[in-house]
């Protein structure tokens, strides 16, 4: 598309250039207040940088769905390391790494609302307004988060390692007003799919939609900013709302607003990868911008078998 100038704009471009100074002004001095604000921001970005790698992500451009899957590798990890599989409006879920050998699945389920209530208020949310545990397996612990219940988590210590694909499955039944959200996990230790739990949210009847994954570093603790943290995502794909099976092929490389340069993202051959913090330099896609993978990959056989009736 081209743009015109108005023709008034035009005449006045050279008049306004004869009467513009020689010389740019020169930027106005700092007062000492706005000074001192600019040292604490720098001071504080500089000690956030230190302490803690930047929260990457995958944002996916993909329609609402009924349920999707991603087969997730983690291939650089320390304690301290989230690396979420499947994360949508209400949940995640993902593999955490705990430190001293221990590790497990982790699948979180928020209450909606503004954001004081996701994060816990002091007012309890009602016991008819809450998060609510349908199904899960006997080796799943479940509880709450947040004061009083402002969501539902699933946990499982399995002893997944980097290197080793891990698949996940999540689902989403919508029941007027409310939403059953459903996660399962695959790790080759377990040598089957085993169900992390289903939870009941009072979700305005969403199915599964802003799908994305992610890494975060939540040790945060100076150490953990020096290594790299690494995972591949492949084979990704989704049931939508009409009941297609699409791969998932595109995605967004995202960031938190932490203002660490040491990130990078990009395509593998059936998906995409994250990496964040240590030695990590950006020779992927740039921030912001979008990838799109081939076509490759099989949808897995036995996914249709996994919804839940």
């Amino acid at each position: 598309m081209s743009f015109r100038l108005p023709l008034l704009l035009l005449l006045m471009v050279p008049a306004l250039l004869r009467a513009a100074p020689e010389t740019a002004p020169t930027t106005k001095p700092l007062t000492p207040e706005e000074k001192a604000k600019a040292e604490e921001k720098a001071r504080k970005d500089g000690d956030l940088v230190k302490r803690q790698c930047r929260t990457v992500h995958l944002a996916y451009d993909m329609p609402k769905a009924k349920a999707a899957y991603m087969e997730i590798t983690p291939e650089k990890s320390s304690p301290g390391t989230y690396f979420c599989a499947l994360a949508f409006d209400l949940g995640y879920v993902g593999l955490q790494d705990l430190g001293n050998n221990k590790r497990m699945a982790v699948f979180s389920v928020w209450q909606p609302g503004e954001p004081s209530v996701l994060q816990g208020t002091p007012e309890p949310i009602p016991e008819d307004k809450r998060v609510t545990l349908v199904e899960k397996s006997e080796n799943v612990d479940d509880g709450h988060f947040g004061p009083d219940g402002s969501g539902g988590q699933a946990r499982l210590i399995i002893p997944w390692e980097p290197g080793k694909p891990v698949r996940f499955f999540v689902q989403a039944k919508v029941d007027g007003q409310q939403t059953e959200f459903t996660a399962r996990i695959f790790e080759p230790g377990l040598g089957k799919w085993e169900l992390l739990a289903t939870f009941r949210s009072h979700s305005n009847g969403i199915p599964l939609q802003g799908l994305y994954s992610f890494i975060e570093d939540f040790r945060r603790n100076f150490e953990s900013a020096k290594v790299i943290h690494r995972a591949t995502y492949d084979n990704g794909w989704l049931l939508d709302t009409d009941g297609n099976w699409q791969p998932i092929l595109t995605a967004r490389f995202t960031a938190d607003k932490t203002p660490s340069n040491n990130i990078d993202a990009g395509l593998v051959p059936t998906g995409f990868f994250l990496q964040t913090g240590g030695a990590t330099e950006n020779k992927g896609v740039k921030l912001w911008q979008k990838m799109t993978r081939e076509a490759k990959g099989e949808r897995p056989e036995e996914l249709p078998g996994l919804l839940r009736p």
